[in-house]
């Protein structure tokens, strides 16, 4: 046996002479490589951000929310017997300018010690604790839209403010959570002359703690919270000061990294063919070397460590491409990510994106690589005309074993491990069926009638004949046009969601706070001014789930899947009849007139995330005091309607005892809504104006950045698969040199050859067309209605001109690699074989 450093000198020196054989696997590793490491170290950098910044976001160590109330003087004592605390109130006010135009804000009154960390930062500089009395500091967007500067007023409620500065950077602002408007900061002390926060407003309370060194802020939380057990604050600590964020990009991290998996078990394809087109290259070195003793083994470990060195070097290239990627990306998009994250190596995504690179390279170039130890040097010599390769059982041990590390190390470090397992067996079912396919279309080729025509005979031949790339020729051209058509249907659905759908549905305003009282002068002042107004009006109040089935929340150690009605507060109705947008689904609607002990009925999916029942009990705590129901009915929710829609409803008298105000949808003529848009704030200035029109502004931006983000992801797949079609040209270019040498003596002209090759590549195309519209919609209607929650309504012709466009990209692909063939040279070609 020939030691190590004898065989890796002669791979070296043999790879330097013709490394070209190998791009093709160089090129589908490193894109794969980097799209998996830039993807895991983005994903790693904003929650690693996240949590260096975790007191400065969330605005102390340890958070004590509470909506509609503030703290008692016990629990403020509470407070300070911790650490230093720090007291604000947050609510959605208008604000008006001097020439009678308002806009929705974002209005928040801190106290003395805001910013417990971090620094609030003007246009004119620094400044610690709260403005002066009187003066209020509002952000750039506000500002601009009303056209407001330092040294102007601006009114909120009953109370006129003057502008003390603009906003440029708020230190706690990622931990507010998602806002309707721009941001206005007063002090605590001038909140009471605005009038704005009545019995039953909307408003929310934060007490954030700045603790002693040492102390644990889950422990200290607990421990206050066991103390004022009926409190019913959320407690939040600095680990994870804006949880819905670090939800989202966590999430949204694993679906791209899944496809970039994807993208990667693509391009290990182009992998395989790129290797077997390369060992084929190499069929006179292999024979010589077996000619001159070399043993099987040998050779094996030869062109094994050639495959390892290129394969290193383009996972490496991948690495270093994926850690630069949170850097470069902050610069290009720092905007629109939540946090920028710094520059630092995140080792477990390059480490995890190293491992899935040299499985898929192991998996997919192994089969080719260890066929060549069952062939003589005769038969090396005779492969291009014999073709037929045998792969042995410890072969296919090893890739199978291969792929089950991949499997096990997408599941592994998936968030989510049952969505990454049906992910891959997607993608896996997807494989099988385009090897299927490639196998029905050489069976259904050499079972067909032999044409008439030359052309058309020698098309369908190429098709069956023995070496024939027509199996991976389908692979790849079938995972090309599938993506094209999931990416088109995806895109057009999502715009049809928001373009169309929303619009035709959605009422003109929101408006909150409306006071009880006033509730029948409000309607009439919006029919008085359009007499065909659709006004849907119903009572509103916050409060958290405490209790369900039994089981307290607090005392969970981990929420349900799916159970997001547990996190935080909730908005809570109650109403006498069925809502507007709701369909009941089991159980009954209690009577008009009911009045009894409270029940409730819950939207379908938040029932089953909690397996309620008809007849558990539901417990709500509203402005400290719990509420115990029982479950009457199940409901679906139409929530693309843009209406009142809530999850929890209960029963009249329920809240009869606790203050609340109502919230509005108001329906208008377009030529009213200017009109209503200046006249509500002024009638009721305690109440908050929310255009729809804004929303959809806001919720479409966010659904293009993340189609986008999906685009761009899936686009490094289509870039595989493209290389994969490549990989196959290539694969079978040396048997095709062949058959064209011998149509040339034959006396087939160069047009002839060509067009005998054009049939072949648009039958495939044809053929591919037609599964990939079928597969590309079933993959696009997954993704806009399990994971965006959407309708899907992909519009037809943009899909139809995606596919076609590329099915003719494809086929043009497969042309020019066709076209070397015509100037291969009989005498030249002949000679080589």
């Amino acid at each position: 046996m020939l030691p190590l450093a004898t065989l890796w000198r002669i791979a070296r020196r043999d790879l330097a002479t013709r490394i070209r054989g190998l791009r093709l696997l160089a090129v589908c590793l490193f894109l794969g490589v980097a799209t998996l490491a830039a993807i895991g170290s983005l994903t790693s950098g904003i929650t690693s951000e996240l949590e260096r910044r975790g007191q400065t976001i969330l605005g102390g160590d340890v958070e004590f929310s509470m909506p509609q109330r503030q703290a008692s003087a016990e629990e403020m004592a509470g407070f300070r017997s911790i650490g230093i605390p720090s007291a604000t109130v947050r609510l959605r006010a208008m604000a008006n300018d001097t020439d009678g135009d308002a806009l929705l804000s974002e209005l928040k009154a801190v106290d003395g010690a805001y910013p417990l960390y971090g620094e609030m930062r003007l246009d004119s500089g620094v400044r610690k604790g709260p403005p002066p009395a009187g003066a209020i500091w509002i952000g750039k967007d506000l500002a601009s839209r009303l056209q407001i500067k330092t040294g102007e007023r601006v009114k909120f409620g009953e109370k006129t403010f003057l502008v003390d500065g603009i906003i440029a950077e708020e230190p706690d602002r990622l931990g507010e959570g998602f806002t309707l408007g721009p941001v206005a900061i007063i002090g605590l002390n001038d909140l009471p002359a605005t009038r704005l926060i009545q019995p039953g407003s909307l408003y929310e309370s934060k007490y954030r703690v700045r603790l002693p060194d040492g102390a644990d802020p889950t422990a200290v939380g607990k421990q206050l919270t066991a103390r004022f057990p009926d409190a019913g604050w959320d407690v939040t600590d600095r680990s994870n000061g804006a949880p819905g964020t670090r939800r989202f990009i966590e999430r949204m991290g694993q679906f791209l990294s899944l496809v970039g998996l994807a993208a990667l078990v693509i391009a290990g394809i182009g992998v395989g063919n790129g290797v077997a087109s390369y060992l084929a290259g190499k069929r006179p070195g292999l024979a010589t070397l077996k000619v001159l003793g070399a043993d099987s083994a040998a050779v094996l470990r030869i062109y094994g460590l050639q495959i390892l060195a290129v394969a290193a070097a383009s996972i490496g290239a991948g690495l270093l491409v994926g850690a630069m990627a949170p850097s470069l990306i902050g610069m290009i998009a720092g905007d629109v990510l939540p946090v920028r994250p710094g520059f630092a190596l995140y080792p477990l995504p390059l480490i995890v994106s190293a491992a899935y690179g040299l499985l898929i390279a192991t998996a997919f170039a192994l089969p080719p690589l260890a066929a060549t130890r069952h062939v003589p040097a005769a038969g090396l010599y005779r492969a291009t005309v014999d073709g037929g390769v045998r792969v042995d059982r410890p072969t296919v041990v090893a890739v199978g074993l291969a792929l089950a590390a991949i499997i096990a190390l997408a599941v592994g470090t998936a968030r989510e491990p049952l969505f990454a397992l049906s992910f891959i067996g997607a993608a896996i079912a997807l494989l099988l069926i385009l090897v299927g396919l490639g196998w029905l279309v050489r069976r259904t080729a050499s079972r067909l009638p032999r044409p008439k025509r030359p052309l058309l005979r020698l098309a369908v031949a190429n098709l069956h004949r023995p070496g024939a790339a027509t199996g991976a020729l389908v692979v790849a051209l079938g995972l090309g046009l599938t993506l094209f058509v999931t990416l088109a249907a995806i895109q057009t659905s999502i715009t049809a969601e928001i373009a169309r759908t929303v619009p035709q549905r959605a009422p003109s305003f929101f408006v909150l706070d409306i006071p009880r009282g006033d509730a029948a002068r409000f309607k009439a002042m919006i029919v008085e001014t359009a007499s065909d107004a659709q006004v849907n009006m119903i009572p509103a109040l916050r409060g958290s789930v405490t209790e369900f089935r039994g089981q307290r929340v607090d005392e969970l150690a981990e929420l349900p899947e799916g159970a997001w009605v547990l996190r935080g507060d909730r908005g809570l109705t109650y109403s006498p009849t069925l809502p507007n947008g709701s369909e009941l689904v089991g159980g009954q609607w209690w009577a008009a007139d009911y009045k009894g002990p409270p029940l409730v009925s819950v939207e379908q999916e938040v029932a089953a995330s909690l397996g309620l029942k008809l007849g558990d009990t539901l417990s709500v705590n509203v402005l400290g005091v719990e509420v115990q129901a029982k479950v009457t009915s199940f409901r679906t929710v139409s929530w693309d309607n843009f209406g009142l829609n809530y999850v929890l409803v209960f029963s009249p008298g329920t809240f009869d005892a606790a203050p609340h105000n109502m919230v509005a949808t108001v329906a208008v003529p377009p030529k009213a809504e200017a009109e209503l848009a200046r006249s509500i704030p002024r009638a009721f200035p305690s109440a908050s104006l929310i255009q729809v029109r804004d929303v959809v502004s806001q919720v479409t931006t966010l659904l293009t950045q993340t189609s986008q983000a999906i685009a761009a992801a899936a686009s490094i797949a289509i870039l595989a698969g493209i290389a994969v079609l490549i990989g196959a040209i290539a694969a079978s270019r040396e048997r095709r040199v062949y058959d064209s040498v011998i149509l040339k003596l034959l006396g087939a002209t160069r047009g002839q050859i060509l067009g005998a090759q054009a049939l072949e590549y648009a039958a495939l195309a044809g053929i591919l067309a037609l599964l990939a519209l079928a597969l590309g919609l079933a993959g696009a209607w997954y993704v806009v209605t399990q994971l965006f929650d959407f309708h899907f309504a992909p519009d037809p012709f943009i899909v139809g001109l995606t596919l076609l466009g590329g099915a003719g990209l494809s086929f043009l692909i497969g042309i020019a690699g066709s076209w070397p063939l015509l100037s291969a040279k009989p005498a030249q070609a002949l000679r080589s074989l």
